[in-house]
């Protein structure tokens, strides 16, 4: 963790009007992941807003482990998103921008349609909701591995291995369809 983040947080602890700076500083990333877990701005909106006034409550709670302060605000937008959609029965889809379709692109060494596009979107949609984490905070956020493990409460070399399973079970859907 930076220095100057430490400090920042360390002053938010005693006083919550210095939070701010970390409130604007992560603010975008934290929208950006609702947005692309839930589709609607007014509701990624919501969501952020809870999980800012949930680290701001808690930030006296907060103690660096290792891992960077944008990762415990991950854990709790994660949790956010998931009481929300534990609340609908509506299934989600993927609202992939055009960098995280290259992101995707990348690991399967070839360009997409919106043919090929659909179809991931399809099977990653009917995965449970670990695998769904998985994928998201890989290629949607492009999170590290270490903070995929911080986020998720799992091992860096797991979440290295689920992950690379993942898109080892993808390719094969993907070959048997086409």
């Amino acid at each position: 963790m930076m220095e100057n983040e430490w400090t920042l947080i360390q002053k938010a602890q005693k006083d919550s009007e210095a939070f701010r700076p970390l409130y604007d500083t992560h603010f975008q990333q934290i929208f950006s992941f609702i947005f692309h877990r839930v589709g609607d701005k007014d509701l990624a909106a919501d969501i952020t807003s809870q999980t800012f006034l949930k680290a701001l409550t808690n930030i006296g709670k907060y103690k660096p482990m290792g891992y960077r302060f944008s990762a415990w605000l991950y854990k709790i937008a994660l949790n956010e998103v998931r009481y929300h959609f534990r609340k609908q029965t509506s299934s989600r889809e993927f609202y992939a921008d055009d960098q995280v379709i290259q992101n995707i692109e990348e690991v399967f060494e070839e360009p997409f349609d919106e043919e090929l596009l659909a179809l991931i979107n399809s099977l990653i949609s009917h995965m449970g909701e670990d695998a769904v984490q998985l994928i998201e905070l890989r290629f949607f956020e492009q999170k590290s591995f270490k903070d995929i493990s911080c986020i998720l409460g799992i091992s860096e070399a797991n979440a290295k291995m689920r992950t690379y399973r993942l898109i080892e079970k993808i390719k094969e859907q993907i070959n048997e369809k086409v």
